[in-house]
């Protein structure tokens, strides 16, 4: 059996108070009482309970993470920008991956607040009202990431997507063209349905540019649909000459698409994607993307949240980063 703190007191003939304080760093403690417990504790292979701790304290300095599919580049960033955060202030996190299903989202917060963890970062597309109520609910503060809550209720780190899509579809415009076509995610998504596409139709409506029919392609966010986009696109009697694409995994399928067709791009059709995930410069040519900082994005939501967990003030609820594009291969 392991050592236990009462085997550790006996040890050092201290009593277990003692060893606590030891333990969780108290400064009240003699220099040789210390040492002394500190040789015990090693001596004894002894390990603090962290739970035992936690009830001790009511705080178990770990934070729940949300994030709907661990396998993603995108998320991947994401996590290592919340977990880097989280090491420099001491906490341990708990990642888990809800595939961006409502009931499974529930399942996963009801679980994290059962762990009692003092904190949560979620990171989702369309908030269900039950997730949201459960994020009212919540004994402990909860954080999106790269999520949009349209009541803006639940405190967020994000940037401005729509601003960012309209930049990029302007960019487009710019260079003359009149024929941009765009791919986007579903239209229950905030983010990638909504938003970018509100984007894309502010800049063609300002320019004086009407959005053809046929122009607009709603996938779910893989390369699959950004292939048969591409496909779809190709069989119009007007073809596109430029195309904003939502993400850049629809993007690569996208490219591919249209190079199956034996055209070229950016010579035939200029594309620009949106994430700026490792894969924009893996394909060729390399694509031209908004950046997403989402990094950035993981380490200011953890940040934003040790504030909420230790009581500080907080100047803004909901936090936008800024973005940029990136100009790579797939435009002229």
């Amino acid at each position: 059996m392991s050592a236990t703190i009462y085997d550790v007191a006996r040890e050092a003939n201290v009593s277990m108070a003692t060893v606590s304080r030891v333990v969780n760093g108290n400064p009240n403690v003699k220099p040789s009482t210390r040492k002394k417990v500190l040789e015990a504790i090693e001596r004894l292979g002894y390990r603090p309970n962290a739970v035992a701790r936690g009830l001790a304290s009511k705080k178990t300095t770990t934070v729940g993470v949300i994030i709907p599919d661990i396998a993603s580049i995108l998320f991947a960033e994401l996590a290592r920008g919340i977990e880097d955060i989280a090491t420099m202030y001491e906490y341990n996190i708990i990642l888990s991956n809800s595939d961006q299903n409502k009931e499974k989202e529930m399942r996963l917060m009801e679980t994290m607040l059962g762990k009692q963890v003092d904190g949560v970062i979620f990171m989702g597309g369309k908030l269900s009202d039950e997730l949201i109520e459960e994020f009212k609910k919540s004994p402990v503060p909860v954080v999106l990431a790269a999520t949009v809550d349209e009541d803006r209720g639940t405190p967020s780190v994000n940037i401005d997507y729509e601003v960012a899509s309209f930049e990029a579809v302007q960019s487009l415009i710019e260079k003359g063209h009149k024929h941009v076509a765009a791919v986007i995610g579903p239209l229950e998504d905030p983010i990638n349905g909504q938003l970018k596409f509100s984007g894309y139709r502010k800049a063609m409506e300002e320019a004086g540019v009407g959005i053809k029919d046929g122009y607009v392609s709603v996938g779910d966010l893989s390369y699959d649909s950004g292939l048969q986009a591409a496909e779809a696109f190709l069989q119009l009697p007007e073809k596109p000459t430029a195309i904003f694409v939502g993400t850049d995994e629809m993007a690569l399928g996208v490219i591919h698409g249209i190079q199956d067709a034996k055209l070229s791009v950016p010579d035939d059709i200029e594309i620009v994607g949106f994430d700026n995930t490792r894969l924009a410069t893996m394909v060729r040519p390399t694509l031209t993307t908004v950046v997403l900082p989402m990094y950035d994005i993981g380490a200011v939501a953890m940040r934003l949240l040790t504030k909420f967990m230790n009581k500080e003030e907080v100047e803004e609820r909901n936090v936008i980063l800024p973005h940029r594009i990136e100009y790579r291969e797939s435009t002229k």
